[in-house]
């Protein structure tokens, strides 16, 4: 089986991420790189391996998740569904095995809100591992002045956690926002229909979706 750590280290993938990402940045989108993919695939894992999934699953998502903005590469347009295509021949080519190329491929073509639906488990984890990371740190913007909404959302999250609780029935985004530079309208604005689509993504995964910004819970 093809793992996480052999992929992270292919040229080409890591020549389709690079490229993508600097797309984006032509397009004025936030950091979608190495940062991005790595943390995504980090966090997915960790919310199926909290929920008792086997190591397959859990290598399988992880890869899913280092994947699945290589659509960018073609247009930011149904990325998703682009991606899953790059994506299947990718580990096709690599001869991974046909029902390990279906879920990754499942996974990376529902990950995107407006098109994507949690059919099942990995797409679940990889939507919500997407959906929640909001930080400053992918701002690629320098002058403040020239923020768009996008921009001042996430340079406004100073700290984002996504936790399970103890009895495994709840998953919770918490974000502390600086109201300096974004306002909580503003992140509903941009950010509801992700929010929505984490709530399905919780419920394919037993657990009911939380949210909470400056301690105060919304959803």
């Amino acid at each position: 089986m093809l793992t996480f750590e052999e992929l992270k280290h292919n040229s080409d993938i890591n020549t389709y991420i690079t490229a993508a990402n600097k797309s984006l940045l032509a397009l004025g989108f936030t950091e979608h790189s190495f940062a991005h993919v790595g943390k995504v695939a980090q966090t997915a894992a960790d919310i199926l391996k909290t929920l008792g999934y086997d190591d397959e699953e859990i290598e399988l998502v992880k890869i899913a998740a280092y994947l699945h903005d290589i659509g960018n590469l073609v247009n930011r347009v149904d990325h998703s569904q682009s991606g899953a295509v790059m994506a299947f021949r990718i580990l096709d080519n690599l001869k991974m095995p046909a029902e390990m190329i279906a879920k990754i491929v499942t996974a990376i073509g529902n990950h995107d809100e407006g098109t994507g639906v949690p059919v099942d488990e990995l797409s679940a984890a990889l939507i919500l591992a997407d959906k929640s990371d909001v930080r400053r740190t992918r701002v690629r913007q320098l002058d403040k002045s020239s923020f768009d909404i996008h921009d001042r959302v996430n340079y406004s999250v100073t700290n984002a956690k996504l936790l399970i609780n103890e009895e495994k029935t709840q998953i919770r985004l918490s974000l502390n926002i600086d109201t300096e530079y974004s306002s909580i309208m503003d992140f509903f604005e941009i950010f509801m229909e992700r929010m929505l689509l984490c709530r399905k993504a919780a419920e394919k995964l037993g657990l009911i979706f939380k949210l909470s910004i400056n301690d105060q819970q919304l959803i």
